[in-house]
């Protein structure tokens, strides 16, 4: 009889489909709205980048509560909720014309779907059916994050440009319900509660000792109150808060900041393009390595060389070289592709994924409050400067320091933290005995 697929594999599938919606839309289409939209409602740019930091925070609220939720019942109900929340949001967004309304719909109500949809509850998802095989699953998964860059934005340009942005917000409207409603429905907690194991592991598998490393990773995960007494878990959250300033400034900057340089709108878009595509091809080529060697010294590497690449637009914008440009924007998207794996790979090995989703949503509020504010100074910087240059090479650099942090993080002494909790609970036993 046929061994029937690996049931985590359609979690794959589901997941890349859930953040090439999720992320897509919260990530990648608001630059390509910028323009268009201050023209029309007359706002500056700081104004409407305002939605986006209050974006941040409200990710990392929402996120604190949604991976212990992730962990109790699965990503189905959320994503569900989720898909509901976003789709009526973008229909809204069609009708805004005053600024409290797009700072409720875009910095709110879309932020939290998003949340509901995103990487947080798929990834946190994937690590618990996969732990051999986890980066490579995540790095499949997480490709749909690229495949956002490489299809959407140049398509809601073009909508945009063509028909209006009104109209566009009502397609992605619809397009995230069609898409969304079935994927949600694919969703499941965790490989044992369907008699199954992780990386697809048989029962034989299990009795002959070829899935030790899934169960130490579950028998030895440390719960949210145990990795919150961590160095490990501060340091691990600003070396990737640092990190995700640049993916966060530059998807919503790229398309204003090329075309103040003269370049087309369509041009601008295109650089998202150049990224988005070695972004997505170096994903899976990152996860084989990500599997076969150590994560930190790969993902030090990775946040170092998107550092040096941002410094290389910088210089290439200046000169005027759109050859040069994109030449940038595809070492930037290199650098991309390898950190959304290597960072849940890193989490998952430092924490075990028994309790992850809630050790994973521990950290937002601290790494997203570290990148909430960087979009808006950014976007004062240039309304008060007419220029992107200074603000970026600052992003360029905070980038290279988190590259350093990540390869000098230790990982927790696991060993000493369970003791003691052990300890702690034999004592109280004793005392109340």
């Amino acid at each position: 009889m046929p061994r029937r697929i690996y049931y985590g594999y359609w979690l794959v599938v589901a997941s890349f489909l859930a953040q090439f919606v999720s992320l897509g839309i919260f990530s990648y289409v608001l630059s390509s709205f910028m323009t268009p939209m201050i023209d029309e409602l007359g706002w500056t740019r700081a104004e409407f980048t305002l939605s986006r930091s209050i974006g941040q925070v409200a990710m990392a609220v929402t996120g604190f509560f949604i991976g212990v939720a992730v962990d109790r019942y699965g990503g189905k109900p959320l994503m569900l909720v989720g898909t509901t929340i976003l789709s009526v949001s973008l229909g809204l967004h069609s009708q805004v014309t005053e600024l409290w309304q797009w700072i409720v719909l875009n910095g709110l109500a879309l932020t939290i779907g998003c949340a509901l949809l995103g990487n947080l509850v798929v990834n946190v998802t994937l690590a618990k059916w996969f732990v051999e095989k986890r980066g490579q699953a995540i790095a499949w998964a997480t490709m749909g994050v690229s495949m956002g860059g490489i299809v959407i934005t140049p398509l809601v340009t073009y909508l945009i440009d063509t028909i209006d942005w009104r109209t566009t917000w009502l397609l992605l409207a619809v397009g995230t319900a069609i898409v969304m409603y079935p994927v949600a429905l694919v969703m499941r907690r965790a490989p044992e509660d369907h008699g199954l194991h992780p990386d697809g592991k048989t029962a034989d598998d299990v009795a002959q000792g070829r899935a030790l490393k899934a169960a130490e990773d579950y028998a030895r995960s440390l719960t949210r109150r145990q990795a919150l007494r961590t160095g490990s878990f501060y340091a691990l959250v600003l070396a990737f808060g640092l990190f995700s300033i640049n993916i966060v400034v530059m998807l919503l900057q790229t398309v204003p900041y090329l075309t103040d340089a003269g370049f087309t709108r369509t041009q601008a878009a295109l650089a998202i393009t150049a990224a988005s595509v070695p972004a997505m091809i170096a994903k899976p080529i990152w996860g084989y390595f990500i599997d076969h060697m150590p994560a930190q010294p790969l993902a030090s590497l990775s946040a170092a060389f998107t550092g040096l690449s941002l410094f290389g637009i910088v210089a290439a914008v200046d000169g005027g070289s759109l050859v040069w440009i994109y030449a940038g924007y595809f070492l930037l998207g290199i650098g991309w592709g390898g950190m959304m794996p290597m960072q849940e790979v890193i989490w998952g090995s430092f924490f075990g994924r028994r309790y992850l989703g809630a050790v994973r949503s521990a950290g937002l509020p601290f790494a997203l409050a570290l990148g909430a504010s960087a979009p808006l100074l950014v976007s004062h910087y240039h309304d008060v400067t007419a220029s992107y240059q200074g603000a970026l090479a600052v992003v360029a650099g905070l980038n290279v320091m988190s590259g350093v942090l990540i390869l000098w993080v230790p990982a927790p002494n696991k060993d000493a933290i369970l003791a003691g909790t052990q300890s702690a609970t034999t004592s109280r036993d004793i005392h109340s005995s």
